[in-house]
């Protein structure tokens, strides 16, 4: 069965923008899993990654961020009540104690460190991405009728900027 352009596009959106998992997309667009699972495969192999979309777009939305954060909060969280117990428990030895601070400032600089290197190029692809997105919203708000226009556009820009950032 041919299926039209716009039931493919519907589940490429679903599953980039909506990040919604391909299954639930198929379902609700009436189209069996891997029908589109294949479309997906066939789109990649055109360079059109799918995967590669939704993840820019993610992050785009402070996903990896948001990650990054939680990590570090979560280290510091830790090495915080390691070193209450550590000061509470009198029976800790002196050298055990040292070591194990050691290894929570290292682990604790290496995270630190990483995300200094992930957050530069997660900003720049995210405000990028933003941008897209705020310039398509003041289309529909104030030119409506080019929505259809913009959305031809964006459909070979995503690649361009794909390509950019990857």
């Amino acid at each position: 069965m041919a299926w039209p352009q716009e039931v493919k596009d519907k589940v490429r959106t679903g599953y980039i923008f909506d990040q919604l998992p391909l299954e639930m997309v198929a379902l609700r667009c009436g189209v069996p899993h891997d029908t589109a699972r294949r479309w997906k495969m066939q789109a990649a192999k055109n360079g059109d990654d799918w995967d590669k979309l939704r993840a820019a777009h993610t992050l785009a939305g402070d996903g990896l961020e948001n990650v990054a954060r939680t990590v570090l909060i979560s280290l510091v969280v830790k090495c915080q009540a390691t070193i209450e117990q550590l000061n509470k428990d009198p029976d800790v030895p002196a050298k055990q104690s040292v070591e194990l601070l050691a290894s929570l400032a290292d682990s604790l600089s290496k995270a630190v460190s990483s995300s200094k290197k992930i957050l530069p190029e997660t900003d720049r692809l995210a405000t990028a991405l933003e941008v897209v997105q705020l310039l398509g919203a003041y289309i529909s708000k104030k030119h409506p009728k080019l929505n259809a226009a913009f959305l031809d556009v964006l459909e070979g820009f995503a690649r361009e900027l794909e390509s950019d950032f990857s």
